[in-house]
């Protein structure tokens, strides 16, 4: 497998805002998803968020076999499987490329310990949004600086909460464009792209985890449960999630915020 590779620089400013976002949000729903990745990758900075999953992994085989060049991160809360944790090391492996990891700060961890206990998070929404922060948040916040387009593999019928997730969207509390490119994807398309082309997955996944995230707080699911059912399994509100999504892809395409002007990837 090819490496990642720079796309070739552009010389005009492009304007980043929402009307790029309506704009692209056509554009990428007309081109196969090498042509997707391909696309983004010329916009400028992007950076892609990946958990590792299914789907996540497939994004991450497509970037290597089109030598796209986007930063691939990950966010290590600390509490993840093991099973995560050695596909993370098998994939850089089998695509040669990097992942870059990024971990909460020791004192934002230790303070919500102090706060709330080591597993405090089963007690009470607050604690377990406290500690999707100190995990999650803070190192995303840390992951996405200076970029200009932040990619991740949202899909639609993960959740009723991602039901209209848009292919591209303008997130106004971070001023970049997010572009979720799985969005119009089924699982059912993913897991035979994945079979097809090798891409390796979760072992989980096959004992009944669609959707995988830190150990304490994930469960498989039982027939008949939305995929996300076994994320934080014990809250009673449907709509949960850790709140890296919660701005924008949940609610939909948000058009607030100022745009703002970059040069492309150089």
């Amino acid at each position: 497998m090819p490496l990642h590779h720079r796309s070739p620089a552009a010389n005009t400013p492009q304007t980043f805002g929402p009307d790029l976002a309506v704009q692209l949000n056509a554009e990428l729903a007309a081109l196969p998803l090498p042509g997707r990745i391909l696309r983004i990758a010329s916009l400028g900075r992007a950076v892609f968020t990946t958990s590792l999953g299914l789907e996540d992994q497939v994004l991450t085989s497509i970037i290597a076999a089109t030598g796209a060049d986007l930063r691939i991160v990950t966010l290590d809360t600390g509490r993840l499987f093991a099973e995560t944790e050695k596909l993370m090391a098998d994939t850089q492996a089998h695509y040669g490329l990097s992942i870059e990891v990024f971990k909460p700060w020791k004192d934002e961890v230790d303070g919500f310990v102090a706060l709330y206990g080591e597993n405090g998070f089963y007690d009470s929404v607050e604690a377990r949004h406290a500690c999707c922060h100190a995990r999650k948040l803070q190192p995303l916040g840390r992951a996405l600086e200076n970029a200009d387009i932040w990619v991740t593999g949202l899909r639609r019928g993960q959740s009723g909460n991602r039901a209209n997730a848009p292919l591209a969207e303008w997130d106004a509390d971070r001023s970049l464009l997010k572009i979720n490119p799985l969005a119009d994807q089924t699982l059912e398309t993913l897991q035979a792209r994945a079979q097809a082309d090798d891409v390796p997955v979760n072992p989980l996944h096959a004992k009944g985890y669609p959707s995988i995230g830190c150990e304490p707080c994930t469960r498989a699911i039982k027939p008949g449960e939305p995929e996300r059912a076994g994320r934080w399994w014990w809250e009673q509100d449907e709509r949960r999630e850790c709140g890296l999504h919660l701005s924008a892809s949940v609610s939909g395409s948000r058009a607030q915020g100022q745009p703002k002007v970059t040069t492309s990837a150089s």
